[in-house]
């Protein structure tokens, strides 16, 4: 008698047949089609089981061992953090100098409005020459923003550029 995997449907009546098996049973053997493993095939299929798809390259070796350094970054996070808090100060206070002005003006418009028509000189109202400041103000911000990168950030990022390349420098001499 040979085994035949796939039996034919069992109905009630025929319940008792010597190929049935009993419901939400597998056949006796190991693989089945309709339970996963990973290494299954079919026995008529002559590929081997991938691991992986076939069509993926190969998994990059693994990298050399690195050579600890002989001396340490001069880098470190406390100087990014200095430099980051210095633009954050340089962006804070240009930008507060511009919307400062504008937000005073506004506030004077919405708020005090005899004090925005009452005239400066014959002819001038205050809103007026309050408005026409806007521009220098605006000029002022820049020339701070200018200001406070050339005396306080740019000798920190040129630092933080030097010790970078004094590192690289290191590195590319200690790899030969």
């Amino acid at each position: 008698m040979s085994y035949d995997p796939y039996p034919p449907h069992s109905h009630p009546s025929n319940s008792h047949s010597p190929n049935s098996y009993p419901p939400n049973s597998y056949p006796p053997h190991s693989h089945s089609p309709n339970s996963y493993s990973p290494n299954w095939h079919s026995p008529h299929d002559a590929s081997p089981p991938y691991t992986t798809s076939p069509w993926q390259p190969p998994a990059a070796p693994e990298p050399a061992e690195r050579r600890p350094r002989r001396h340490p970054a001069l880098g470190h996070h406390s100087d990014l953090r200095v430099l980051r808090s210095a633009y954050r100060w340089q962006r804070r206070t240009a930008t507060l100098t511009a919307l400062g002005y504008f937000t005073l003006f506004l506030v004077l418009s919405a708020f005090a409005p005899s004090f925005m028509t009452g005239t400066v000189t014959d002819g001038l109202p205050t809103g007026l020459l309050l408005a026409l400041l806007q521009l220098p103000v605006t000029w002022l911000a820049i020339a701070l923003y200018e200001h406070t990168a050339r005396r306080y950030v740019d000798p920190l990022a040129d630092r933080i550029r030097k010790h970078a390349e004094l590192d690289a420098k290191r590195e590319g001499a200690a790899s030969r």
